[in-house]
């Protein structure tokens, strides 16, 4: 940062999987940067970095809010302090040991007679559909939270739960992780507080869906390349 004559605030490191060192942090708000350098927003770059830089991105982003939310111990109130041999902070009075929250979600895409279950959530932009999911809650597993996840939301039983892959989701400390399932039984019905839309779709109806690079978009794109090669293999 010394080309930008800027100091980073809240700042940190850490080593990657390749063995090299990042060092990320905050600018002050009151920085003024200038041409070429532009600030953009955070959701932004999944459609603009490769996974791997995206995922340093959001690591980064992960810790900062970390750093910034937990400074006192929630049990007796003092303030905490770096644990000097893990990715950890410390209580220096009571001992209690704080380590960066995540918040686990499960996300999955519905598949019924090649169609595929798409909902619009009150918090999407106008016209943005997408795949369902929700947050685990304690003592559930990921394949619970997926049937309990579409029934309180859409009203509709799932079977054959297969897990698909993850994604880290720093908005601000999710861990996305993604399945696949089919349709049981049920009518839909949404539940009218989060979802306020949902239907089947097939690939030529598809709508309004996430931006590329998402994990929703991933088993959208799924559900589309699965559906072609059915179709391929049928004629």
């Amino acid at each position: 940062m010394d080309s930008l004559k800027v100091s980073l605030i809240n700042s940190d490191s850490f080593i990657s999987e390749d063995n090299n060192e990042y060092i990320f942090g905050e600018l002050d708000k009151q920085v003024r940067i200038v041409e070429p350098l532009q600030f953009i927003k955070f959701r932004s770059l999944i459609a603009l970095l490769d996974i791997p830089l995206f995922n340093l991105a959001s690591r980064a982003l992960h810790l900062l809010n970390w750093n910034r939310t937990y400074k006192y111990c929630n049990k007796c109130g003092s303030p905490l302090m770096d644990k000097d041999d893990e990715r950890a902070k410390v209580c220096p009075s009571c001992g209690l040991i704080v380590y960066p929250r995540i918040s686990p979600a499960i996300i999955t895409a519905v598949v019924k007679d090649n169609k595929l279950l798409l909902a619009h959530n009150v918090n999407f932009n106008k016209d943005v559909y997408s795949v369902i999911a929700g947050f685990v809650e304690p003592g559930e597993s990921f394949e619970a939270c997926v049937a309990r996840e579409v029934f309180e939301e859409i009203g509709i039983q799932v079977k054959n739960v297969k897990y698909f892959g993850s994604q880290p989701w720093p908005f601000p400390d999710s861990l996305m992780v993604a399945f696949t399932c089919e349709y049981s039984s049920g009518e839909i019905k949404v539940d009218g507080i989060e979802i306020s839309d949902a239907d089947w779709y097939s690939v030529e109806e598809l709508p309004k869906i996430p931006a590329k690079g998402s994990i929703a978009r991933n088993l959208i794109e799924w559900f589309v390349d699965n559906h072609r090669s059915t179709k391929q293999q049928a004629t």
